[in-house]
């Protein structure tokens, strides 16, 4: 138990001086402030997992991993919404829609990198060839097909509005309420989160309450300036802005939630790993986009429900963009589990527009996310009706029997088993 309690407190003081040197504003070299920044975010990662597992002792696994998301996704909201601010007070920020750009390059980052990363740790440590969820994840399935099939129309307008918050900040509201409401589940826990479930009630949810606050204090301090430290030294290669604040910021805003993911998944918990991913992004596809017209408009001094953060040709392209990648990750979880075909087909897709910047190349890729979408949709036409049936029997209250397997899987019980 002291070696367990030991690497607790190592954690707290690796990210300590990330939340000083924030306080003090004290602004290191880039290099120094991406070493200090970075260590300090994953230790954070690291306290947040454990302090996670040990919650769903008292809470839903769907509420802990929604919970993760929120924390981890921190870092996201601090840099989207300053850039918005910036552009709602400057005409001229608005024009550059680095706000767009952060948010959209975000959310393709976390399904095109994080998604693959938890699945290839997963495959690596259990020697499978499938990663299946449980169908607690076909609720977070189901908000995240509604979110879609809304966000996928704002690029037919030149506005991210008021009404566009109402819309996705509700149905953020409701998700939290029905993860909330779902019936938590025996876990076995290991490592320290062992050690802090071992503490008694009151003690126990004390601590994993103040390490939830801490990690999000240095999860929230360390991330814009490690951003800004990877900007600089991008600047100092020749790289241009846009593509900085749309790939190099959001490589470290979303670090936090993908080491989260990635500590689940090599401790054998790729299931809740893959989870709070999902979790995320639906978080990223609701309350983010949700709260950037608020941010522009406050910050511009005006105040209309069909006003909003004003959007340019090229950010409604990444807005469309973006989305059709989120409705192929949708088929690609349609039956609840992953291949690897389709996590190489995710893995490939990002990557490949990290290097053909073309600006035709956006419809192209959405084109490509499209059809992949489609024939996955036709593929497991079977499976669509079984996991929107398992949603709303969760939308409803009632438990879902984890004994049947998942749509897809009833011939590999066992990879259930695994990934759990």
């Amino acid at each position: 138990m002291a070696r367990l309690w030991g690497a607790v407190a190592l954690m707290i003081v690796i990210a300590m001086p990330g939340i000083v040197l924030r306080v003090a504003g004290v602004h290191p070299t880039p290099v120094v402030s991406a070493v200090i920044f970075g260590l300090a975010i994953l230790a954070a990662a690291f306290i947040l997992s454990w302090a996670a597992e040990t919650a769903e002792m008292d809470i839903s696994q769907g509420l802990a991993l929604a919970i993760i998301a929120l924390i981890a996704v921190l870092p996201e909201y601090a840099v989207d919404l300053v850039l918005a601010w910036k552009a709602g007070a400057d005409p001229a920020e608005a024009e550059r829609g680095l706000a767009i750009a952060n948010m959209t390059g975000g959310n393709r980052l976390l399904i095109g990198i994080g998604w693959p990363l938890v699945f290839a740790l997963f495959v690596f440590r259990t020697k499978l060839k499938e990663l299946v969820v449980d169908r607690q994840r076909s609720l977070e399935v189901a908000f995240l097909s509604v979110a879609t099939l809304y966000v996928i129309f704002i690029p037919l307008r030149h506005t991210v509005s008021v009404i566009d918050t109402i819309v996705l900040v509700s149905l953020f509201v409701i998700y939290l309420f029905f993860t909330s409401r779902i019936e938590g589940e025996d876990v076995e826990l290991v490592g320290p989160a062992r050690a802090m479930g071992m503490l008694p009630n009151v003690r126990r949810r004390t601590a994993v309450t103040l390490l939830m606050i801490y990690s999000a204090v240095a999860i929230f301090a360390s991330a814009e300036p490690f951003a800004e430290s990877l900007v600089h030294i991008g600047e100092d290669f020749g790289v241009s802005e846009f593509l900085l604040i749309q790939w190099l910021a959001p490589l470290a805003s979303e670090s936090p939630e993908v080491l989260v993911a990635s500590l689940l998944a090599w401790r054998g918990r790729a299931a809740a790993g893959m989870g709070a991913l999902i979790s995320s992004k639906v978080n990223q596809w609701t309350l983010l986009i949700g709260t950037l017209p608020i941010a522009f408009l406050v910050s511009a001094g005006e105040f209309s429900f069909t006003g909003g953060l004003p959007l340019d040709d090229r950010q409604r392209e990444e807005i469309f963009l973006t989305a059709a990648q989120s409705a192929f990750a949708i088929a690609v979880f349609v039956n609840l589990q992953m291949n690897r075909r389709e996590a190489v087909a995710l893995f490939l897709l990002f990557a490949t527009q990290l290097f053909i910047t073309n600006e035709s190349a956006r419809l192209v890729f959405a084109g490509a996310y499209t059809v992949l979408c489609m024939v996955l949709l036709v593929a497991n036409r079977r499976d669509v009706p079984v996991t929107a049936k398992a949603a709303w029997h969760m939308l409803r209250g009632r438990k879902v029997e984890e004994s049947e397997p998942p749509p897809a899987a009833s011939a590999h019980p066992s990879h259930s088993e695994a990934s759990d």
